[in-house]
């Protein structure tokens, strides 16, 4: 293993709870970490390599449960905004009577108190290995701002940018305005990461390989494509290779894609970026691997491993 000049991988995106029942009668709730950000900024964490979260929270019940749990999970604050009045965004999931989680109720008092363009701290992208960002929050205009400034820096400081795609097409204007934007930032990502999903409503295809080949006009150095039990496609400058995943007895796969993008970067952070089919075909097996444990257990960051879980991988 290569050690990493940098610090750690620096994350950028909404913090955000998730408010599940505790039972059918849905009527008490237990509140727990939620959202993609948070949870590749703690699965990287929980892996043995050093994650940093630019966020914004505020001083309510909610934000310092928030502040608590990260600080535990191990992630760095150090860049994160404080705003007093800043409400965290969540989700009340309810469960059936068959034990299946609906998402019931989302809660956002304050969407427009966002971390701003002028609040990145330039120091953040001077110790970052990689910059991960997801569009989770690119159709907010502000964050959208905030967004394009992180790439910027990170490419002045030489970080690596690793797109982590998360669509959620209801939170956007129009499905083009939602693949516009996205894909404005695939000329400066190192590392572009969708599910088969995400390629064909962003590529508008229905065929995995027609997809990738529309992507290539982008240049991306690696792709990767996650596809559930079957594993992965990793696609380095241009050349595609599928990496399987093992088989698992699969109870949730809420959180796989979060492992698996935590996985990829621990291997990033600490051997840079794969620039051999044997160097990428072993960063997303580690993905994978990751992934497929993820859902093996109920939940999202509760079910994501640690570090005692995959060091015999290492």
């Amino acid at each position: 293993m290569v050690e990493s000049n940098k610090d750690f991988v620096l994350v950028y995106g909404d913090a955000f709870v998730d408010f599940i029942a505790d039972d059918i009668t849905n009527k008490s709730f237990t509140t727990y970490l939620g959202g993609a950000t948070v949870n590749v900024a703690a699965g990287i964490s929980r892996i043995g390599a050093p994650s940093a979260l630019i966020t914004i929270t505020g001083d309510d019940h909610t934000s310092q449960f928030v502040q608590s749990e990260l600080d535990k999970e191990g992630v760095n604050l150090d860049y994160a905004i404080i705003l007093p009045e800043k409400r965290v965004s969540g989700v009340y999931v309810h469960l059936t009577a068959e034990c299946e989680r609906i998402f019931k109720d989302y809660v956002d008092e304050t969407p427009d108190l966002q971390v701003t363009p002028e609040q990145l701290n330039e120091e953040a992208f001077k110790r970052a290995s990689v910059f991960n960002v997801c569009s989770g929050t690119m159709f907010h205009p502000t964050a959208l701002a905030t967004t394009r400034k992180g790439v910027e820096m990170a490419k002045e400081k030489g970080a690596i940018i690793a797109i982590d795609a998360n669509i959620r097409p209801l939170r956007w204007s129009s499905e083009e305005v939602c693949r516009e934007t996205i894909t404005s930032f695939f000329e400066d990502a190192h590392i572009l990461k969708l599910t088969d999903e995400e390629l064909f409503f962003l590529t508008e295809t229905n065929d995995l390989h027609e997809g990738i080949a529309k992507l290539n006009q982008y240049l991306v150095p690696i792709v990767l494509i996650t596809i559930g039990a079957n594993g992965a496609y990793a696609v380095l400058n241009g050349e595609t290779i599928h990496v399987p995943t093992d088989k698992v007895n699969a109870v949730d796969t809420t959180g796989s894609g979060d492992a698996f993008m935590a996985g990829v970067l621990r291997f990033v952070h600490f051997n840079g970026l794969p620039t051999t089919e044997e160097d990428l075909f072993k960063c997303v097996k580690f993905g994978n691997k990751l992934g497929a444990l993820a859902a093996t257990k109920p939940g999202a960051l509760t079910a994501l491993p640690h570090f005692d879980d995959i060091k015999e991988w290492l």
